[in-house]
């Protein structure tokens, strides 16, 4: 029986076009998750937008600040003058607010501590302290990349963790905790430093955690002690919480406690069970800014080279073989091509074919099976004559639907 398939012909060097398509600390986790759901409205910051109780509590909240501070008073929190009554300002003190329900004085009392917080700890300068967590950099905490609004994006990973000898390197005594504590509070930093701090601008990142492998009892400590610090310091920076690679007790607890969490505490979280990482991250990021090891198509160095290419999105239906054909290439012409589908498991082929009747066909990358955990292709070929490359993903031994991306650039010879 013949396989079914789908193909589709692009043109050469096309502008790719997206396809329709005790408490424990998991417990900790979900009271601190911050996320937004894609059907729920994000806070305006226009003080034109807010109702009558909130303006008044802004006025007061920056009456209460003034008072206590002076009105000369250099009171700045990541660059913002707070009492330069801008619309920066604003940003920052509606955050305040929002956090404690528009509360002035509870609202003032985190405020104060936040401020003598990082004056404590040395937060404004932080971001350029060199900490010797190379190592951890790129792996642990990591910012890579925006979110389909905007939004930059930061990566959670502790699974190395489950390394004893780095657990005991890392969390062994106090003060490498404290130590690691203010890596994490310097990545946290870097991230915020790319907000715009502007009503209608960019004002809050994306968290991405990957659950995979975290050893529980080894990082309560640490763990506890940075949502804590977190919630107390950085209100309301947050716009999303993506828990990746859930494993199933994690589930089973948010079904616990689901029935008694309002409507706008379960819109903050995105829950993705182990092999459905790809799928969820691309609702809300682009599969060129999503990590390879995460089923998208950004590697490490690729911010060496300027801007990511665009990626198309296409589908992988169950039971389905789909060609990716690119025409029109010349003779001499280098095509490169990345391509890849979140959880694999499927055959993939690459295939140049002559336009010449009668010209034989080049097999560039046989027919093989590729693992759930497989990175992006990345391969390139140069066509001694004109004719089109041909990519195939064979998904017909496998029922469940699949999400892809690729990309290419094709050179013509330096010849021409």
């Amino acid at each position: 029986m013949e396989k079914p398939t789908s193909p589709f012909s692009i043109p050469p060097q096309s502008s790719p076009t997206p396809k329709p398509f005790k408490k424990s600390f998991v417990t900790t986790l979900m009271e601190a998750a911050t996320l937004r759901s894609p059907s729920f409205k994000e806070d305006t910051y226009f003080v034109s937008h807010l109702k009558p109780s909130e303006k008044k509590a802004l006025q007061d909240l920056k009456d209460k600040l003034t008072a206590s501070l002076g009105p000369d008073a250099e009171c700045t929190m990541w660059g913002v003058p707070l009492l330069s009554g801008d619309e920066k300002a604003d940003v920052i003190l509606l955050k305040f607010l929002r956090a404690r329900d528009f509360k002035v004085s509870d609202s003032f009392h985190m405020l104060e501590k936040c401020l003598a917080w990082r004056k404590e700890f040395k937060a404004d300068g932080i971001t350029d302290e060199d900490l010797g967590f190379n190592e951890l950099e790129g792996v642990v905490a990591y910012m890579h990349g925006y979110d389909r609004e905007g939004h930059p994006v930061c990566y959670n990973a502790y699974g190395v963790f489950k390394d004893k000898e780095m657990c005991e390197r890392m969390f062994g005594d106090e003060e490498k905790v404290n130590n690691f504590l203010r890596w994490r509070v310097q990545v946290m930093e870097k991230g915020i430093n790319l907000l715009h701090f502007k009503p209608g601008g960019i004002n809050s990142i994306i968290q991405v955690t990957d659950l995979k492998d975290m050893p529980k009892r080894e990082l309560r400590v640490a763990s506890n002690q940075i949502l804590s610090l977190f919630q107390d310091n950085y209100p309301e920076m947050v716009a999303r919480k993506i828990f990746i690679n859930v494993p199933w007790y994690f589930s089973m607890l948010y079904s616990m406690f689901s029935p008694f969490l309002t409507q706008r505490t379960k819109s903050k979280f995105v829950i993705s069970r182990e092999g459905f990482t790809a799928e969820t991250l691309y609702k809300f990021i682009r599969p060129e800014d999503v990590p390879v090891q995460y089923g998208g198509l950004s590697r490490p160095n690729d911010s060496q080279t300027g801007p990511p290419k665009p990626a198309s999105e296409f589908v992988v239906k169950g039971g389905e073989k789909v060609n990716i054909q690119i025409e029109g290439i010349e003779g001499g012409a280098t095509i490169t091509w990345d391509l890849v589908v979140g959880g694999w498991d499927l055959e993939y082929s690459a295939e140049f074919v002559p336009n010449a009747e009668g010209g034989y066909s080049v097999a560039v990358e046989k027919a093989r099976k590729l693992g759930p955990t497989e990175d992006a292709i990345h391969n390139s070929f140069t066509a001694r004559e004109g004719g089109k490359m041909v990519l195939s993903v064979d998904n017909t031994a496998s029922r469940r639907k699949k999400v892809a991306a690729y990309r290419y650039i094709v050179r013509k010879s330096s010849l021409d």
